[in-house]
């Protein structure tokens, strides 16, 4: 998930007439809103949601399919691809408003649903996303600090053997995160933090690729695929685990398919028409989608081929695979790699969007405009803003001792999923295409959509219950800030 959207200036353009050079000259440089020429095409938006959606949640697929079994794990992996391509497909359709050629634009998620839903649905929709960043910065910290654990265990189990507990705290860890994460969150904008993305995007193909490729050899080494139809059977664990399981392996996959946030987004950068951005975007999600569940199925499928029912809730930091172990620590270095850049990545526009109300509320404040010039070298300095410090530093640390309180790396997982599936990937998409299209209410049509929505809110709040369920159960053996593993 390290998309990152460029950032544009708008650009006001004018013609006086009679100067026709000057008019060829603008629309060669500019699109029809004044910004700049937008050049993307069908491959490199297709590059821009498969960077976005493959990210932390593939690691937590294998024990997901060990859950539901052979049979209903793939399907359901299917059936999440399909609703998510659908919706998205409605989704692209409202990045235009009126017109689809030459309408106005909507340049993110919450444009569209002001444009379409305004009112009451606007700030919901807000809520709802900023609530999932901030959900999301936790659960980030979490898998970075299991993921450096491992590295020390992995390097434990490998002088002192594989009986050994090689027990660690999270909490160290948490912390480097968290000090790591202050440092980037001083980084003013969006725009500068491209770089940032390329690596996390880099770093989140290797460690997928290496935990496909570990299952792969395990599954060879083991000369069988491991598994049932069912999933994990019941005498293993209780009827009731079956079915609280069963439920967050729901939310682990939808936290894997969660990209709907960025896709006007990534709209946003696809060249002018003809043919239609919603054309280009419609065959670039089917072709993402197509690509992305296949990784998936792989990665999924061959962790359980490998380990069976007991495929751990991290391919990578379970320890199910202890070697190569210096495989396994590039493995997991990526993953650190990947969600510092992912952190800030999914958090910067939660920190626009608090500093922007910032100043709108209090314009006098000096605390809030000032900056301090701070010089970095002869010729460039870097402009330091107290408000920007002391929040954005106050946001890390209240995500970093959330993170110490509940490490569940499932259960956190699971519930994010869950909370955003339904909400992000399909209401809000269902809505503003009913509104654009002017569904009759009770028509056909209409009825078949809030069929699928009403559908995908019982799997959101039955993968919520399950996740948790989960978070409840954990909590009970767990003493705060003492976890170990």
């Amino acid at each position: 998930m390290g998309y990152q959207p460029p950032a544009f200036t708008p650009m006001d353009v004018s013609v006086e007439l009679g100067h026709e050079h000057q008019l060829q000259g603008a629309t060669k440089c500019y699109d029809d809103d004044g910004r700049l020429k937008r050049t993307g095409t069908v491959w490199t938006a297709s590059a821009h949601i498969v960077t976005a959606v493959i990210g932390s949640g593939v690691l937590s697929l294998a024990w997901a399919i060990a859950q539901l079994g052979w049979v209903a794990g793939p399907v359901v992996m299917f059936l999440f691809s399909f609703v998510t391509y659908y919706t998205s497909t409605l989704l692209a359709d409202c990045y235009r408003s009126g017109d689809p050629i030459t309408g106005k634009r909507n340049y993110n998620y919450t444009d569209a649903v002001h444009a379409y839903l305004g009112g009451l649905k606007v700030k919901l929709c807000g809520f709802i996303q900023y609530t999932n960043l901030f959900g999301v910065a936790i659960g980030y910290t979490i898998a970075a600090s299991i993921s450096m654990m491992a590295i020390k265990r992995s390097d434990c189990f490998h002088e002192k053997g594989h009986k050994n507990p090689c027990h660690a705290s999270s909490n160290p860890y948490m912390i480097m995160f968290g000090v790591a994460e202050i440092f980037m969150s001083q980084i003013p904008d969006f725009d500068q933090i491209w770089w940032l993305s390329i690596v996390a995007a880099v770093m989140s193909f290797t460690y997928s690729s290496i935990g496909l490729a570990l299952g792969i050899v395990q599954v060879i080494g083991n000369k069988s695929i491991k598994g049932s139809l069912t999933g994990i059977s019941i005498g293993v664990i209780s009827p009731t685990q079956k079915i609280w399981r069963s439920l967050q392996a729901l939310g682990d996959i939808a936290f894997a398919y969660s990209f709907s946030l960025v896709l006007i987004e990534i709209q946003d950068t696809v060249r002018a028409p003809p043919p239609s951005e919603a054309k280009v975007m419609k065959k670039a999600s089917l072709l993402s989608i197509v690509v992305t569940t296949l990784f998936y199925m792989m990665c999924g499928c061959m962790g359980y081929a490998a380990f069976g029912d007991s495929a751990p809730g991290n391919l990578l930091t379970g320890f199910g695979f202890y070697n190569p172990y210096w495989l396994l620590n590039i493995a997991n270095a990526a993953i650190v790699v990947h969600l510092v850049g992912a952190y800030q990545v999914f958090c910067q526009p939660l920190f626009a969007f608090i500093e922007k109300w910032a100043v709108k509320t209090w314009p006098e404040s000096t605390f809030i405009a000032k900056e301090i010039a701070v010089p970095l070298t002869p010729t460039r300095r870097y402009n330091l803003s107290l408000f920007r410090l002391v929040w954005r530093s106050a946001f890390v640390v209240l995500t970093t001792v959330i993170s110490m309180l509940l490490p569940f790396f499932n259960d956190v997982v699971g519930l994010l999923g869950a909370l955003g599936f339904w909400p992000l990937t399909v209401y809000f998409p269902v809505e503003m295409y009913i509104v654009r299209q002017r569904i009759p209410r009770w028509s056909t049509r209409w009825v078949c959509l809030q069929m699928l929505s009403l559908t995908c809110l019982a799997v959101t709040i039955a993968a919520a219950i399950g996740s948790v369920a989960g978070v409840v159960t954990d909590l009970n053996l767990y003493r705060p800030f003492k976890t170990s593993y």
